[in-house]
């Protein structure tokens, strides 16, 4: 059983009736520097993480809002690279053998770096799961039967606007959890309707058989604790990348955590009330 399986499994034992869903926060490698990763890793899972997506820094974000944005801009000013990336997730390691670490980036990057060398080499480090914005999995075959070969779980993408063939493509190809995209458009934009997440959420656990995390437009504890309640998952990304952008010299780890306990309290009182 993978690290993520074995997280959402936990969750569900401590929860009988399935209703504390996982947190799963984001920032960027080498944001704002590379130094301060790893502590904001560590950070997170202080503040409450369940599983971790670490965003990596690519020139042309395309699925990514102006926070976003600017996070890779400043980590790959510093020349961070997929490499030195895998090398914060193997530092991580060191101390935390447990949290689900998640890559989620683009596609030129692994290409460049060549998809069994990067398989290989994220499995060392320690990274349990892949999300790669631009890869379909209608193309994407060869590749999560790769990462699978290394015991790390391909993840993919379904938005609003998916067809019900999409749902079967992530169902065969995908595993640890869907990463539902809540609205059109890029991270941090809009606001999410949550009548038509409700909506779509139990169609889509019923085609694809695994967990769904619901991410974008999330950015506060109050609509993370209303996402808890409809999926099994909350990705929040571009408010944590405004807290680090924001904070005093050597402050970010303490305000992420800070910020991201007010997100897990508000989202297990939800669960309680659930239980009700």
């Amino acid at each position: 059983m993978s690290r993520i399986s074995a997280k959402f499994a936990e969750l569900a034992s401590n929860d009988p009736q399935g209703k504390r869903a996982a947190l799963i926060p984001f920032i960027t490698a080498g944001d704002p520097d590379p130094g301060q990763t790893v502590p904001l890793m560590r950070a997170l899972v202080a503040g409450g993480a369940d599983i971790i997506e670490l965003g990596v820094p690519f020139s042309d974000p395309m699925a990514d809002g102006p926070t976003i944005q600017r996070a890779s801009e400043r980590a790959l000013s510093f020349g961070v690279s997929l490499r030195v990336v895998l090398g914060m997730v193997h530092e991580f390691r060191k101390t935390d053998a447990t949290t689900p670490v998640v890559l989620m980036g683009y596609a030129n990057p692994i290409e460049a770096y060549g998809a069994e060398s990067f398989a290989s080499d994220a499995h060392a480090a320690g990274v349990d799961g892949v999300l790669v914005v631009d890869y379909p999995p209608e193309e994407c075959g060869e590749f999560s039967r790769l990462l699978k070969q290394f015991a790390i779980d391909p993840i993919f993408l379904l938005a609003p606007t998916s067809v019900e063939a999409r749902y079967a493509d992530v169902a065969q190809l995908g595993s640890g959890y869907i990463y539902y995209v809540s609205l059109k458009g890029v991270t941090g934009a809009a606001t999410i309707d949550l009548d038509d997440v409700a909506r779509r959420i139990p169609a889509i656990r019923a085609k694809v058989g695994m967990p769904i995390g619901v991410g974008f437009g999330i950015r506060d504890a109050a609509s993370a604790a209303r996402i808890a309640g409809i999926a099994d998952a909350v990705v929040i990304g571009s408010k944590i990348i405004e807290t680090i952008e924001q904070a005093p010299a050597g402050l970010a780890p303490q305000l992420v955590t800070a910020f991201l306990r007010e997100v897990r309290t508000a989202m297990d009182a939800i669960s309680e009330e659930g239980k009700t």
